[in-house]
């Protein structure tokens, strides 16, 4: 007889990472878990089940799921990433389902390893965003996290602590936090590579309009020669998709908590090469307090769909050392990271989807 197939379980199954994640998963049988199945023809999942994690009750119907199938690994890629893309505005709500629900998945892998449950590992994508906009050059998996401003970014920075904290109390399982920076590709959308395109993603008339007359909208810079240096790096999606196969893959066991900084291979790039690549319409406004005032009137109008909390985010600089990924991956590091940075962010700008496919529901990351 054939062996059988490990069960895993994906959430966040239908957003952009866990589409590109599907294709690479047909060693497993997957259990794909979101608010909405993803697109038909994505995968032949095993099973797909609606489940909010923002609703206590996810914990139990987690723990029921895991052993039924007998689970061996849980991919945690459900956070909603954009309120308006998502239709979850209610930060507390937010809040609800990006960290209490990120603890919900961890606690129900622990009551069921407590009593003789056999999930190994639990891969969690946190963000770069967690570090904070601005950081010293190449900062290693040790250094302080420092997010702010922006709701995203503070929940993937209370989501990591959460995530380091319960790694120790779930039994025989590896936890792996990756740490990806920006992610790009042609099937991304979110709030830098949505500035470097000028994608007037805004839910009002206005955007609506913009949209229709495929108007371009300009990426708003501070004034001043610095902020052309800010340096970027970035993560291809589906070099995101192969890492977490990878690890999904490994038969190594290791230390209870793994946390590895994930970005392309190569140099980081600077703002102005950013916006060479993407071709992008530079508005250069005299300060951030400017800067600022415009994404908020971009906002209220609804012609953007950037809130003006991610500025800092947008004009900081926060680069990552990867010299742990580099080890971690070995021999198979350039068959894993098969992108550049460069390549990653050009791939962005390939015409291939139109902004109402790019971005399904809720997501790993869009750092």
């Amino acid at each position: 007889m054939p062996e059988r197939k490990a069960t895993i379980v994906v959430t966040g199954v239908s957003g952009n990472l866990g589409t590109r994640l599907l294709p690479h998963l047909h060693d497993y049988r997957v259990i794909g878990l979101d608010m909405h199945p993803p697109p038909p023809g994505t995968h032949d999942l095993h099973l797909f089940e609606s489940i909010d994690l923002g609703d206590e009750a996810s914990c139990a119907r987690l723990v029921q799921l895991i052993r039924e199938y007998d689970v061996s690994a849980i991919v945690h890629l459900a956070f909603v990433i954009d309120p308006l893309r998502t239709g979850v505005l209610d930060k507390n709500r937010m809040w609800d389902i990006n960290v209490a629900g990120t603890a919900r998945v961890m606690e129900a892998i622990s009551e069921v390893n407590r009593h003789g449950g056999r999930v190994a590992r639990f891969i969690f994508p946190s963000s770069v965003s967690a570090y904070g906009p601005e950081t010293p050059e190449f900062v290693k998996e040790d250094h302080p996290l420092g997010a702010h401003t922006l709701p995203y970014a503070v929940h993937k920075q209370e989501s990591d602590e959460v995530a380091q904290f319960r790694a120790r109390k779930m039994g025989p399982c590896t936890t792996f936090i990756l740490r990806p920076h920006i992610f790009v590709g042609a099937s991304m959308q979110n709030y830098l590579v949505g500035a470097l395109r000028g994608t007037p993603t805004g839910k009002g008339k206005m955007g609506a309009w913009a949209r229709e007359k495929n108007k371009r909208l300009p990426m708003l810079l501070p004034a001043g020669s610095a902020y052309l240096e800010k340096k970027f790096q970035f993560v291809h999606v589906d070099d995101m998709a192969r890492l977490i196969t990878f690890i999904l893959d490994s038969p190594q066991t290791g230390p209870e908590l793994q946390i590895l900084n994930v970005a392309g291979r190569g140099e980081a790039l600077t703002m102005s090469r950013c916006a060479e690549i993407a071709n992008a319409n530079l508005l250069r406004l005299p300060g951030r307090w400017a800067c600022s005032q415009a994404l908020k009137l971009f906002w209220a109008l609804g012609i953007s769909g950037v809130p003006p909390e991610a500025l800092p985010y947008i004009v900081g600089s926060y680069t990552m050392d990867t010299t742990r990924l580099r080890f971690f991956l070995g021999n198979s590091y350039k068959q894993v990271i098969r992108y550049t940075i460069e390549e990653a962010l050009a791939d962005s700008f390939v015409p291939q989807l139109s902004s109402e496919t790019l971005e399904p529901t809720l997501t790993g990351s869009p750092t």
